[in-house]
């Protein structure tokens, strides 16, 4: 039987080394790969896609606020649309459509502000009626008794949700068929520079220290999540990133009723039901800083208190389990991507708060773009980290804060 990645030495040297080995570390090399480029090291301290990859609920979408993010994400739709038959593997991407719930008038000015940039920039989103919610989700309370009426949604069809292990797996196994390595069990330790030419300040990449051995290289990527602002300060970069855990929980298997994702800012929770059955439920992130990993009471009593809000049905299903991850927020609730001024061959590709997911196929082409022709494409330029110090934020925390 194939396996669907093979092990490695770890070689003395390489073109380029990802450090991560979730699905944006994997996208990178797989597009790498497709340019011709094959000597690349995928490097993660834990197992393939254990860290965000592993612990997201895998929601696909585009309907964003600002045109850069709109741009960017709608591209990732496009390359999810058609990723099953790029790398030859059953996804099981569902474009059932996300609809986001606005229950105050101030909401509903933001979801019809979003719709029509959406419908300017070619992205299929427009603002519906209470009465067009209760058509398409049956199941929930949209009358006016409600603790939040409902007031009107922003209904994207080509929004959807995909599984997430077979994303990884997917992309796994097209590196490994170019011969692309893939290290799991291998953490990176340091980051060694040297100084360029002219005395100017600015450093470049030489390599990597694991603990498996040391590295040659002239590029290394940091496409790390939880662990960014660490990985960046192994070449002195201080990234404005703050990492708080988001937490979410599964129901027992019920028979299908819910066929869209549901978002309600206003009360703070996403709901979709997943392939197998199950209620999926978010929250946005904890509301402190940390890297713990366990899951809490106040979330599931919060999230279970504002599911039935909008789902009564639900009150006697019981709580499969629940989990968290950590996401890496910036002060604009927008990613970080490219190079850094700095250090030359040091690439970022992080941030991603609670939003990388859905990111990763336009993230990994771009990058691969980036570092096969040395020029930044023009959808990541507005990413950038120096926009922080330019003061040009991108400045998406109305449609990426709670809109899984």
């Amino acid at each position: 039987m194939e396996r669907m990645w093979r092990t490695h030495d770890l070689k003395n040297t390489y073109d380029v080394v990802i450090v991560g080995g979730g699905v944006h570390g994997l996208a990178i090399a797989y597009y790498l790969g497709k340019r011709g480029m094959k000597r690349i090291a995928i490097l993660d301290k834990g197992y393939l896609g254990g860290g965000a990859s592993g612990r997201n609920t895998a929601i696909i979408r585009s309907n964003y606020r600002t045109a850069q993010g709109v741009a960017f994400y709608d591209e990732s739709v496009k390359l999810y649309e058609n990723l099953s038959l790029d790398l030859d593997y059953n996804l099981m991407f569902s474009q059932q459509g996300h609809l986001t719930l606005a229950h105050t008038d101030r909401g509903v000015t933001t979801l019809r502000e979003r719709a029509e940039t959406n419908r300017l920039l070619g992205v299929n989103s427009r603002l519906i009626t209470p009465k067009e919610v209760a058509e398409m989700v049956p199941g929930m309370d949209v009358s006016a008794s409600a603790h939040q009426p409902i007031l009107a949604g922003l209904y994207h069809p080509p929004g959807g949700i995909i599984r997430h292990d077979a994303v990884v797996w997917g992309y796994a196994r097209g590196v490994d068929r170019m011969g692309i390595e893939i290290h799991p069990q291998t953490e990176v330790t340091a980051i060694k520079t040297t100084s360029t030419a002219g005395n100017s300040g600015r450093r470049k990449v030489d390599g990597v220290l694991t603990s498996r051995g040391t590295i040659s290289a002239p590029v290394v990527v940091n496409a790390t999540a939880g662990w960014c602002s660490i990985i960046a300060n192994m070449v002195g970069i201080d990234l404005p990133i703050v990492t708080h855990p988001l937490q979410a929980l599964v129901t027992e298997r019920l028979k299908p009723f819910l066929h869209h994702v549901i978002v309600s800012a206003t009360l703070h929770v996403y709901i979709n039901q997943s392939d197998r059955g199950e209620v999926v439920i978010g929250e946005e992130i904890d509301p402190y800083p940390s890297y713990r990993l366990t899951s809490t009471f106040r979330f599931l009593e919060n999230a279970a208190a504002h599911t039935l809000e909008l789902f009564p049905c639900l009150a006697r299903v019981k709580v499969l389990r629940q989990w968290a991850g950590l996401c890496d927020m910036p002060p604009d609730f927008a990613p970080i991507m490219g190079t850094v001024d700095e250090v030359e061959g040091f690439i970022l590709d992080v941030g991603w708060g609670t939003y990388g997911f859905k990111a990763a196929p336009a993230a990994g082409h771009r990058i691969a773009e980036l570092i096969a022709t040395g020029k930044t494409p023009p959808v990541l330029q507005p990413f950038a980290l120096s926009r922080f110090a330019n003061m040009e934020p991108v400045g998406e925390k109305a449609a990426a804060a709670v809109s899984h």
